[in-house]
């Protein structure tokens, strides 16, 4: 039974937060349930280093060329808007896109047009980019021009692909890209801790969190030991992953996961996800 919150209900836990954006935010709703968050980000966001093809896609974008346009992340949609403010078009941006049938992936995207008076047209029913196919399933795209906005540089060929087999023109964009926010030194030491018992669990709110912890592992002295050794550790505390997309990058790196929002997948689920899984320490 899930006890109410603020009393305590983490208390003697400590918890590995790789977070970055919002670790701060992630550590104090952590914190005000007693426990001890460990902060190591992983990933950092930058903007894109080549605004070109940003600033052509929005161009695209305010001249109406585009029917539909696919968020995939809040972080994207934000990034776009700072460059359509700096090159003056944030109004005309936030009117195209009020003409336009916004398909969303997740509760961030959403998030972040409700922030510019907006809402989805389309939300997808799992926050993955299956999901996102799911939910352009039984739309007309023929003939349509769709503005897929990426997952930091990852091109998406799936859902691309996809697009393009239903006859429509796609215009991707990568308004950001993901660079290291730790030093490979201080992400050993979240490594050594996990390894020694220090850690109870760690919470994954993205899919880059994993990559960048397997990056340094397998980069390290030890190699190929140095990643069995991090699959080890993981397998000895409780690994939470905010969601499916999160939750597909451990799985392909073999580690269980043990806790997972059964539903809105955001970080206060997540919180009470951990807390209800773990409870305090004896």
């Amino acid at each position: 039974m899930t006890r109410p919150r603020g009393q305590g209900r983490l208390v003697g836990r400590t918890i590995a937060l790789p977070e970055a954006r919002e670790v701060d935010r992630l550590a104090d709703m952590l914190a005000e349930e007693g426990a001890t968050p460990l902060r190591c980000p992983l990933v950092a966001i930058k903007d894109a280093p080549d605004q070109a093809p940003v600033e052509a896609w929005l161009r695209a974008l305010v001249a109406g060329e585009m029917n539909d346009v696919v968020f995939l992340t809040g972080e994207g949609l934000r990034r776009l808007l700072s460059t359509a403010e700096r090159m003056g078009v944030r109004a005309e941006m936030i009117e195209a896109l009020r003409r336009a049938r916004k398909v969303t992936r997740g509760p961030k995207p959403a998030r972040a047009l409700h922030e510019i008076g907006l809402a989805s047209e389309l939300p997808a029913p799992v926050p993955t980019s299956a999901g996102v196919i799911e939910a352009l399933g039984g739309l007309e795209l023929a003939g349509h021009c769709v503005g897929v906005q990426l997952y930091g540089e990852e091109p998406n060929r799936p859902l691309v692909e996809y697009l393009e087999s239903r006859g429509a023109r796609v215009l991707p964009v990568a308004p950001y890209v993901y660079a290291s926010a730790s030093d490979d030194a201080a992400i050993a030491a979240l490594i050594d801790g996990i390894d020694g018992g220090r850690v109870d669990a760690i919470a994954f709110t993205s899919a880059s969190q994993v990559d960048r912890l397997w990056q340094v592992a397998r980069g390290g002295p030890g190699g190929s030991a140095g990643e069995a050794r991090l699959e080890a550790a993981l397998a000895r505390i409780r690994v939470a992953a905010i969601g499916p997309v999160a939750v597909e990058s451990l799985h392909a790196h073999r580690v269980r996961v043990d806790i997972v929002p059964d539903k809105s997948f955001v970080m206060r689920r997540l919180v009470d996800a951990l807390a209800d899984a773990l409870g305090p320490a004896a």
